[in-house]
Protein backbone atom coordinates (compact mmCIF):
# COMPACT_ATOMS: atom_id res chain seq x y z
CA UNK A 1 0.00 0.00 0.00
CA UNK A 2 1.28 3.48 -0.85
CA UNK A 3 1.91 5.78 2.09
CA UNK A 4 0.94 9.38 1.32
CA UNK A 5 3.11 11.83 3.25
CA UNK A 6 1.93 15.37 3.90
CA UNK A 7 5.21 17.16 4.43
CA UNK A 8 8.96 17.09 4.80
CA UNK A 9 10.68 18.85 7.69
CA UNK A 10 14.22 20.03 6.99
CA UNK A 11 16.93 20.95 9.40
CA UNK A 12 18.66 24.00 7.92
CA UNK A 13 22.33 24.75 8.60
CA UNK A 14 24.56 21.86 7.59
CA UNK A 15 21.67 19.89 6.14
CA UNK A 16 20.64 22.40 3.46
CA UNK A 17 23.32 25.07 3.82
CA UNK A 18 27.10 25.15 3.54
CA UNK A 19 27.72 27.16 6.69
CA UNK A 20 31.45 26.35 6.73
CA UNK A 21 32.36 28.21 3.53
CA UNK A 22 30.55 31.36 4.59
CA UNK A 23 32.00 31.51 8.07
CA UNK A 24 35.49 30.54 6.92
CA UNK A 25 35.60 33.60 4.65
CA UNK A 26 34.90 35.87 7.62
CA UNK A 27 38.16 35.05 9.39
CA UNK A 28 40.97 37.62 9.10
CA UNK A 29 43.19 36.84 6.11
CA UNK A 30 46.25 36.71 8.37
CA UNK A 31 44.97 33.45 9.90
CA UNK A 32 46.12 30.47 7.77
CA UNK A 33 43.12 28.86 6.04
CA UNK A 34 43.78 25.45 7.56
CA UNK A 35 43.84 26.89 11.05
CA UNK A 36 40.76 29.01 10.37
CA UNK A 37 38.89 25.94 9.08
CA UNK A 38 39.79 23.96 12.19
CA UNK A 39 38.55 26.69 14.50
CA UNK A 40 35.42 27.22 12.40
CA UNK A 41 34.50 23.55 12.82
CA UNK A 42 35.21 23.82 16.55
CA UNK A 43 33.06 26.94 16.78
CA UNK A 44 30.13 25.01 15.35
CA UNK A 45 30.85 21.99 17.55
CA UNK A 46 30.95 24.08 20.72
CA UNK A 47 27.75 25.83 19.69
CA UNK A 48 25.97 22.46 19.72
CA UNK A 49 27.45 21.69 23.14
CA UNK A 50 26.14 25.02 24.47
CA UNK A 51 22.67 24.34 23.06
CA UNK A 52 22.60 20.87 24.55
CA UNK A 53 23.60 22.22 27.96
CA UNK A 54 20.67 24.64 27.87
CA UNK A 55 18.35 21.87 26.68
CA UNK A 56 19.42 19.58 29.55
CA UNK A 57 18.80 22.40 32.03
CA UNK A 58 15.37 23.05 30.51
CA UNK A 59 16.34 26.65 29.74
CA UNK A 60 14.54 28.67 27.05
CA UNK A 61 16.19 29.10 23.64
CA UNK A 62 18.89 31.74 23.59
CA UNK A 63 19.42 34.12 20.66
CA UNK A 64 21.86 32.26 18.43
CA UNK A 65 24.02 35.36 17.99
CA UNK A 66 24.52 35.54 21.75
CA UNK A 67 25.51 31.87 21.88
CA UNK A 68 27.85 32.21 18.91
CA UNK A 69 29.53 35.28 20.42
CA UNK A 70 30.15 33.53 23.74
CA UNK A 71 31.59 30.46 22.02
CA UNK A 72 33.73 32.60 19.71
CA UNK A 73 35.23 34.41 22.70
CA UNK A 74 36.17 31.07 24.26
CA UNK A 75 37.85 29.96 21.03
CA UNK A 76 39.76 33.22 20.65
CA UNK A 77 41.10 32.73 24.17
CA UNK A 78 43.16 29.92 22.61
CA UNK A 79 44.66 32.35 20.11
CA UNK A 80 46.33 34.97 22.32
CA UNK A 81 48.94 35.65 19.63
CA UNK A 82 46.18 37.00 17.39
CA UNK A 83 44.26 39.05 19.96
CA UNK A 84 45.06 42.37 18.30
CA UNK A 85 43.35 41.50 15.01
CA UNK A 86 40.08 40.37 16.57
CA UNK A 87 38.59 43.74 17.38
CA UNK A 88 34.88 44.30 17.99
CA UNK A 89 34.07 44.92 14.32
CA UNK A 90 35.94 41.80 13.20
CA UNK A 91 34.12 39.61 15.69
CA UNK A 92 30.76 41.07 14.69
CA UNK A 93 31.55 40.42 11.03
CA UNK A 94 32.28 36.79 11.89
CA UNK A 95 28.96 36.41 13.70
CA UNK A 96 27.12 38.14 10.87
CA UNK A 97 28.58 35.57 8.45
CA UNK A 98 26.27 32.95 9.96
CA UNK A 99 23.36 34.97 8.56
CA UNK A 100 24.56 34.71 4.96
CA UNK A 101 25.04 31.16 3.69
CA UNK A 102 24.71 29.40 0.36
CA UNK A 103 22.82 26.17 -0.19
CA UNK A 104 24.72 23.02 -1.04
CA UNK A 105 24.65 22.73 -4.86
CA UNK A 106 22.06 19.97 -5.10
CA UNK A 107 19.60 21.19 -2.47
CA UNK A 108 17.53 23.62 -4.53
CA UNK A 109 16.61 20.99 -7.12
CA UNK A 110 15.95 18.33 -4.48
CA UNK A 111 13.45 20.50 -2.65
CA UNK A 112 11.78 21.66 -5.87
CA UNK A 113 11.50 18.05 -7.03
CA UNK A 114 9.79 16.98 -3.80
CA UNK A 115 7.23 19.71 -4.27
CA UNK A 116 6.80 19.14 -8.00
CA UNK A 117 6.66 15.34 -8.06
CA UNK A 118 4.90 14.58 -4.79
CA UNK A 119 3.04 17.79 -3.97
CA UNK A 120 4.51 17.84 -0.48
CA UNK A 121 4.78 20.87 1.75
CA UNK A 122 8.30 21.66 2.92
CA UNK A 123 9.19 23.27 6.23
CA UNK A 124 12.32 24.34 8.04
CA UNK A 125 12.43 22.89 11.55
CA UNK A 126 15.68 24.02 13.14
CA UNK A 127 17.25 25.60 16.19
CA UNK A 128 18.02 29.31 15.92
CA UNK A 129 16.06 32.53 15.56
CA UNK A 130 13.42 33.42 13.03
CA UNK A 131 15.58 36.37 11.91
CA UNK A 132 18.42 33.95 11.16
CA UNK A 133 16.16 31.69 9.11
CA UNK A 134 14.72 34.60 7.14
CA UNK A 135 18.23 35.85 6.37
CA UNK A 136 19.36 32.39 5.31
CA UNK A 137 16.40 31.91 2.98
CA UNK A 138 17.32 35.20 1.34
CA UNK A 139 21.03 34.39 0.97
CA UNK A 140 20.47 30.81 -0.21
CA UNK A 141 17.44 31.37 -2.44
CA UNK A 142 15.67 28.40 -0.85
CA UNK A 143 11.91 28.61 -0.43
CA UNK A 144 9.81 26.86 2.18
CA UNK A 145 6.15 26.92 3.17
CA UNK A 146 6.96 27.87 6.77
CA UNK A 147 9.97 28.38 9.02
CA UNK A 148 9.92 26.87 12.51
CA UNK A 149 12.74 28.13 14.71
CA UNK A 150 13.48 27.20 18.31
CA UNK A 151 12.75 30.86 19.08
CA UNK A 152 9.29 30.62 17.51
CA UNK A 153 8.49 27.27 19.12
CA UNK A 154 10.02 28.25 22.46
CA UNK A 155 11.88 24.94 22.58
CA UNK A 156 15.20 23.51 21.47
CA UNK A 157 15.44 20.37 19.43
CA UNK A 158 15.72 17.55 20.44
CA UNK A 159 12.94 18.30 22.93
CA UNK A 160 10.11 16.08 21.72
CA UNK A 161 7.67 18.90 22.35
CA UNK A 162 9.45 20.96 19.67
CA UNK A 163 8.50 18.34 17.07
CA UNK A 164 4.99 17.88 18.44
CA UNK A 165 4.32 21.61 18.42
CA UNK A 166 5.46 21.99 14.81
CA UNK A 167 3.38 18.98 13.76
CA UNK A 168 0.32 20.39 15.50
CA UNK A 169 0.79 23.77 13.79
CA UNK A 170 0.72 22.18 10.33
CA UNK A 171 -2.06 19.76 11.31
CA UNK A 172 0.00 16.66 10.59
CA UNK A 173 0.62 13.42 12.42
CA UNK A 174 4.18 12.24 12.97
CA UNK A 175 3.73 9.31 10.59
CA UNK A 176 2.69 11.75 7.84
CA UNK A 177 6.01 13.61 7.91
CA UNK A 178 9.60 12.90 6.90
CA UNK A 179 12.42 14.57 8.86
CA UNK A 180 15.60 15.31 6.90
CA UNK A 181 18.73 16.26 8.82
CA UNK A 182 22.50 16.03 8.94
CA UNK A 183 22.42 15.58 12.71
CA UNK A 184 21.82 12.24 14.36
CA UNK A 185 20.53 13.73 17.62
CA UNK A 186 17.79 15.47 15.65
CA UNK A 187 16.69 12.35 13.81
CA UNK A 188 16.77 10.24 16.97
CA UNK A 189 14.15 12.52 18.47
CA UNK A 190 12.12 12.61 15.24
CA UNK A 191 12.25 8.81 15.10
CA UNK A 192 11.04 8.60 18.69
CA UNK A 193 8.13 10.83 17.70
CA UNK A 194 7.20 8.37 14.93
CA UNK A 195 8.43 10.40 11.96
CA UNK A 196 10.29 8.81 9.05
CA UNK A 197 13.94 9.80 9.06
CA UNK A 198 16.46 10.59 6.32
CA UNK A 199 20.05 11.26 7.33
CA UNK A 200 22.07 13.48 4.99
CA UNK A 201 25.80 13.09 5.55
CA UNK A 202 27.80 16.33 5.40
CA UNK A 203 31.52 16.44 6.13
CA UNK A 204 30.97 19.62 8.15
CA UNK A 205 28.61 18.12 10.71
CA UNK A 206 28.32 15.32 13.26
CA UNK A 207 32.11 15.08 13.44
CA UNK A 208 31.84 13.25 16.77
CA UNK A 209 29.42 10.60 15.49
CA UNK A 210 30.41 7.12 14.31
CA UNK A 211 29.12 7.12 10.72
CA UNK A 212 29.22 3.32 10.52
CA UNK A 213 26.59 3.25 13.25
CA UNK A 214 24.62 6.24 11.97
CA UNK A 215 24.39 4.67 8.51
CA UNK A 216 22.20 1.87 9.90
CA UNK A 217 20.28 3.87 12.47
CA UNK A 218 17.68 5.66 10.34
CA UNK A 219 15.27 4.85 7.52
CA UNK A 220 17.58 6.23 4.83
CA UNK A 221 21.22 7.37 4.78
CA UNK A 222 22.29 9.71 1.98
CA UNK A 223 25.51 11.33 0.83
CA UNK A 224 24.08 14.72 -0.08
CA UNK A 225 20.54 15.30 -1.36
CA UNK A 226 20.88 14.19 -4.97
CA UNK A 227 18.80 11.10 -4.22
CA UNK A 228 16.40 12.70 -1.75
CA UNK A 229 13.35 12.51 -4.06
CA UNK A 230 14.02 8.80 -4.61
CA UNK A 231 14.37 8.31 -0.87
CA UNK A 232 11.02 9.96 -0.21
CA UNK A 233 9.50 7.82 -2.96
CA UNK A 234 10.96 4.71 -1.35
CA UNK A 235 9.56 5.60 2.05
CA UNK A 236 6.14 6.30 0.56
CA UNK A 237 6.06 2.83 -0.95
CA UNK A 238 5.96 4.14 -4.52
CA UNK A 239 9.21 2.41 -5.38
CA UNK A 240 10.67 -0.85 -4.16
CA UNK A 241 14.25 0.32 -4.39
CA UNK A 242 16.32 3.49 -4.58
Amino acid sequence: MTKRFKAVFFDFMGTCLDWHSSVLQSWPSSIPSGEASKFTLEWRRQYFIENNARFLQDLPPENIDVTLKRVLESILDRLPQHTAIFDTLTKQRMIDAWHSQSAWPEVQEAIQSIRREFGLEVFVHANGTSRLQLDLCRSSGLKFDMLFSSQLLGLYKPNLEAYKKALDLVDAKAEDVVMVAAHAYDLRAAKEMGMKTIYVHRWTDDIDEDMDEVENEFDVFLEGMQNLPDAVKKLSGRSQEM
